[in-house]
């Protein structure tokens, strides 16, 4: 049976685990050397992984540490213009969707089992829940170890929706069709400018998040024998009506040109009452509006479904992988994957700080994780997911997906033009990348 993979709502209680104690490598031992670590911003994780590397220094004092952060939608575009002039970071964290091709090419190093105190890739994958390092395997080799592995669902805001007359504890929307008909309830508007949403999508999320919307209904972005695309029509066309009739030129629920519901959800303004996101947002709550945070203003519930659903299906879960270049030195490789073992080694400060979940054993066994409040609605979401699309190039394909969807939301394209140009272009793209 799956895991939970993300729960909500940060532990107050202490970590009984022990803290991991920076190693001093032998193999380092008289060494100088520099390797650089690039990775996503993400304010809370960066204080902590900061100390990790100064305690993994200050334990292996010839080694230097360049530690570079960017933005989640700029470290992919810059992993490949270093990679394409050879000047790639010795360690590097992106999602599975974007990492896959860097394997591919050949830009990572296979895992130092021994440095990681693996006796071989068996004995590595023993450390985590079933099936989690797959992604990352090619040839029997691991070439990866998960930072964080995240499936999402439903936040919401409990007072918007009694000032909307509704009681969140019975009313919340348990399908896709509810999702509307409460946004209807709760939604304001200047003019045609909405002022306050019911919900809306995460526009950068099509894959993880609409997508399941698809499957729900019996259809499928890549068919399971992989030789077809857009697989179910009246499946897609459903879900393109349906953001159609959403958007500004339907009801005018909510649209892509807003600040993304997420963001606006946290300042608890009045703004969104429903936003999709991951664990990690938790965090992103406490540092934005800790009174809100700590209030009981607001809730988590299961990622809806379609009435006439032909399978329950939630949001597909992602996750980043710390990796190491392939073209650094044997004894930069060493240090790399020292640190992130070293790194990955503090699961439960991660989670209890971060609300980053590491997808190991020994956290989902632990204390902290045990304690954490709506785990429940995670695991039963978890459990009716699946990985997302990591197939040639994703992260193009879910391009196509965004210009289709956008195209019936905000373009006032009808939805069976929409379905058949998106056809083409993802039937063609894969054609010239098999």
């Amino acid at each position: 049976m799956k895991r939970i993979i993300a729960t909500l709502a940060l532990a107050a209680c202490a970590l009984s685990a022990a803290i991991a104690q920076a190693p001093t490598i032998p193999e380092l031992k008289g060494k100088s050397l520099e390797i650089s670590l690039w990775t996503h911003e993400d304010p809370n994780r960066m204080v902590i992984e900061r100390k990790y590397i100064e305690e993994f220094m200050a334990a292996n004092p010839g080694v230097k540490v360049d530690y570079q952060t960017y933005p989640s939608g700029k470290i992919w575009e810059k992993l490949t213009t270093a990679f394409a002039a050879n000047q790639g970071p010795d360690i590097f964290n992106i999602v599975i969707t974007s990492a896959v091709s860097f394997i591919e090419n050949g830009r990572v190093a296979p895992v130092d089992y021994k440095t990681v105190g693996a006796k071989n890739a068996a004995g590595l994958e023993a450390k985590y829940l079933p099936g989690l390092l797959a992604p990352v395997i090619v040839d029997k080799e691991i070439y990866g170890m998960p930072l964080e592995i995240t499936n999402m669902s439903i936040y919401l805001n409990r007072r918007m929706f009694r000032e909307a007359g509704l009681d969140p504890d019975k009313d919340y929307p348990k399908t896709w069709e509810d999702v509307m008909a409460v946004s209807e309830k709760i939604a304001k508007r200047d003019g045609q400018i909405l002022t306050r949403r019911g919900f809306d999508f995460r526009y950068d999320g099509y894959l993880t998040t609409v997508i399941p919307m698809v499957e729900q209904l019996g259809g499928e972005l890549v068919s399971k024998d992989g030789k077809d695309v857009i697989v179910g029509d009246a499946a897609w066309l459903k879900v393109l009506q349906y953001l159609k009739d959403f958007g500004p030129n339907g009801k005018n629920l909510g649209s892509p040109t807003y600040t993304p519901a997420r963001n606006q959800f946290d300042l608890n303004k009045g703004e969104v009452a429903m936003s999709i996101s991951g664990l990690y947002q938790e965090a992103r709550m406490k540092a934005a509006n800790p009174s809100f945070y700590e209030s009981k203003d607001w809730m988590v519930i299961p990622f809806p479904q379609w009435k006439d659903a032909k399978r329950k299906v939630t949001a597909n879960f992602s996750g980043h992988y710390y990796m190491v270049n392939s073209q650094s030195t044997k004894p930069e490789q060493v240090a790399a994957w020292a640190l992130v073992n070293y790194m990955l080694s503090h699961g439960e400060e991660y989670l209890s700080k971060v609300a980053i979940v590491q997808p190991t054993m020994s956290l989902f066994e632990s204390p902290t994780y045990k304690a954490m409040p709506y785990s429940k609605v995670f695991e039963q979401d978890f459990d009716a997911s699946k990985i997302v699309y990591i197939g040639p190039m994703s992260s193009r394909i879910n391009s196509f997906l965004k210009e289709a969807f956008e195209s019936v939301m905000v373009g006032g394209v009808e939805p069976q033009k929409a379905l058949e140009k998106l056809r083409k272009d993802c039937k063609a793209f894969l054609a010239e990348n098999s």
